[in-house]
């Protein structure tokens, strides 16, 4: 079992950080997807949510799956654009500390006072997902719903192909 974060403004685009514990600003596994906050949030509202991010085995065979830097996103089995492997940034390490005392649950953390004037508000929803892998070619991260909160399922997929 791993923390899951899916963070985002409210009109920029989606970013998925994998923890090992919610004590950790450390990211085992940072997204940037291209997935606008809008048509996420729509396709949350039917409530299964499946991200399928692939890579070609030819382009990046020699690394590990959690290091391929380029992903192609298909979500609930539409084409979605892309997602980039990023490293964490001080201002995400500050998010992630930010909500390191919740495990499960779903917010807003408000535009810091003094930085910058195009700083906006970051939505986020944390929970514990199973991690699964299948090979070396395919990992998989599934929400796990609290009893208090059934009816929403997230998965991530990495599946590298031939």
């Amino acid at each position: 079992m791993v923390i899951g974060t899916i963070f985002c403004n409210r009109r920029g685009h989606v970013w998925f950080c994998i923890q090992h514990d919610r004590l950790s600003t450390i990211s085992l596994l940072l997204l940037e997807l291209s997935i606008p906050t809008h048509q996420l949030v729509k396709e949350m509202q039917c409530g299964l949510v499946r991200l399928a991010l692939g890579c070609n085995r030819s382009e990046v065979n020699s690394v590990p799956l959690r290091a391929v830097p380029i992903w192609t996103v298909n979500c609930n089995g539409k084409k979605a654009g892309f997602a980039l492997r990023r490293n964490s940034s001080e201002q995400i390490r500050l998010m992630l500390k930010t909500v390191q005392s919740m495990t499960v649950g779903a917010g807003v953390i408000p535009a810091r006072l003094g930085s910058s004037s195009d700083s906006e508000e970051i939505m986020y929803m944390r929970a514990n997902y199973e991690h699964m892998v299948g090979r070396a070619d395919s990992e998989s991260f599934h929400l796990i719903n609290s009893d208090e909160c059934p009816g929403q399922e997230l998965s991530v997929f990495l599946m590298r192909s031939r």
